[in-house]
């Protein structure tokens, strides 16, 4: 589309350029195979560059003034509400986004950023006593220098501007390499933003690269102090590995296999409604997502048969019809993976109540029931509009399911009692949980993480500052000090 010709640039040093590789991307819509734009991608080289100009630009963005670098940020978050549309149908036709979650992620932009720009006033320290008479001992936050950020497909926009905004507003130059499906929404239009917001020149790039050409080559350059990642498990611990071998600080959000407890005095049309939600959303394709429902023997009958109900009245579709809340898987080769593990789960005797018709890259809901966890749609993550839903006949069952995975990353408990709820949330192995509510919940000034494989780190508030910065010690001494020798 010629709408969108100039962001299928990358942009280094605050030029935007083609890559320096000979391959060529065809950037598709994941509803019909059309191709939105082609990209030329970068090299390691263009990498470099990218990083190189970071580190050059850091060093006088650290000492602008902190009323300066927030009003930069204030001014994109306004840029953000007056390109709400144009941003809305990006994510919709790159992204497969429907309406009101291309609209839920523009708002969740606009608010990290509003956050980021307090950040700059928030960049102090502190004197402390100290033991030495005469010593003044100050502690001062500090930017860490330059991050590499690399974003995910499923939320590109707000999963990137999650880690730029917040870690540019600290005072840090930016190399970001998005998802090369969602190059775009989850990159160059982060940096048009930006650029035209008044950002100085060369300090925030966007790299458009393949793994296959540029290996480690992102996270192994020496510039970068930090890489903040977001995707799967498994190329997150090798992230994770190249930090610690690098002595990089690094901060993973990783998969989850999120599970709903509907305990037997619950409210069942509210745990119906609010499942509904956490599970199909951007349909299914959310790391906070819903993956298994475990619900009290007693009312289990009772909320399949009501969630079944709900399932089958879900619009599918083509996502710029903004009547639809489920629209296409972001590739054909997720739709096949999600399919065989369909299959396998039935092999190992669950039941598909619901069976979804397959159309191109769309899966309709479909829901599985099992008596255990232990099979593959309850023990992997779906990443896709495919629940599980199993029977517990004692709380301690259904505690134990729930932290049967080796991921924690969310959670939910539907109860008739509040307190029952945290009781039983307290107990869970998870870094979020939400009582009477779903799993898919995010705000600017809340530690947003995961436990065991499902990360490292915590973003939001107070906590991306922390995540973002360094404390450096600098002592003064006053008056005249003795020593042993």
């Amino acid at each position: 589309m010629d709408k969108y010709s100039g962001l299928n640039k990358q942009f280094i040093a605050g030029e935007w350029r083609d890559g320096s590789s000979e391959e060529i991307y065809e950037d598709k819509n994941p509803y019909n195979q059309e191709v939105v734009t082609k990209i030329k991608m970068a090299t390691q080289k263009d990498i470099d560059e990218a990083y190189e100009s970071a580190k050059q630009a850091q060093k006088d963005w650290e000492k602008v003034n902190a009323f300066e670098k927030s009003e930069i940020m204030t001014k994109a978050v306004q840029i953000m509400k007056e390109r709400r549309e144009e941003l809305v149908e990006l994510l919709t036709i790159e992204s497969g986004s429907s309406y009101i979650k291309a609209n839920v992620e523009v708002d969740f932009c606009i608010s990290i950023t509003k956050e980021a720009a307090s950040y700059p006033m928030r960049m102090g320290g502190e004197i402390v006593p100290s033991l030495v008479p005469g010593k003044e001992n100050r502690l001062l936050r500090r930017p860490l220098g330059v991050l590499g950020v690399i974003s995910p497909f499923n939320f590109p926009m707000y999963l990137s501007m999650r880690s730029v905004a917040t870690a540019l507003a600290a005072g840090n130059g930016v190399v970001l390499k998005p998802d090369e499906q969602t190059a775009m929404s989850g990159g160059t239009i982060i940096a048009k933003i930006f650029e035209e917001a008044g950002l100085p020149k060369g300090l925030f790039n966007v790299v458009i690269a393949s793994i296959e050409e540029i290996g480690d080559g992102f996270v192994d350059h020496p510039i970068p102090r930090m890489i903040s990642f977001t995707g799967s498990t498994p190329v997150g611990k090798h992230i994770g590995e190249l930090c610690g071998k690098n002595i990089k600080k690094v901060a993973l959000e990783l998969g989850g296999n999120n599970a709903l407890i509907v305990l037997e005095d619950a409210n069942l049309e509210e745990a119906v409604h609010s499942a509904i939600f956490g599970k199909f959303m951007h349909n299914g394709q959310i790391c906070m997502a819903i993956n298994r429902i475990i619900v009290a023997e007693k009312v289990h009958d009772e909320f399949l048969e009501k969630f079944i109900e709900a399932a089958k009245k879900i619009s599918v579709g083509d996502p710029t019809n903004q009547k639809n809340m489920i629209g296409p898987l972001i590739n054909p080769e997720a739709v096949k993976r999600i399919v065989g593990e369909i299959e396998k789960a039935k092999t190992e005797g669950a039941k598909v109540v619901l069976e979804g018709k397959v159309e191109g890259s769309v899966i309709h809901p479909t829901v599985l029931t099992s008596n255990t966890n232990n099979v593959a749609t309850a023990q992997n993550e779906m990443f896709g509009p495919v629940v599980t839903i199993i029977p517990f006949s004692t709380e301690e069952e259904a505690i134990e399911m729930c932290n049967d995975t080796p991921y924690g990353l969310s959670g939910a408990v539907h109860a008739g009692s509040i307190e029952k709820g945290v009781e039983i949330a307290l107990q869970l192995e998870t870094g979020m949980v939400h009582i009477n509510d779903q799993s898919v919940n995010d705000e600017p000034l809340i530690a947003f993480g995961g436990e065991k494989q499902s990360g490292i780190g915590r973003f939001g508030g107070r906590w991306s500052l922390d995540e973002f910065t360094t404390f450096q010690w600098i002592s003064a001494q006053n008056q005249h000090r003795e020593y042993p020798f």
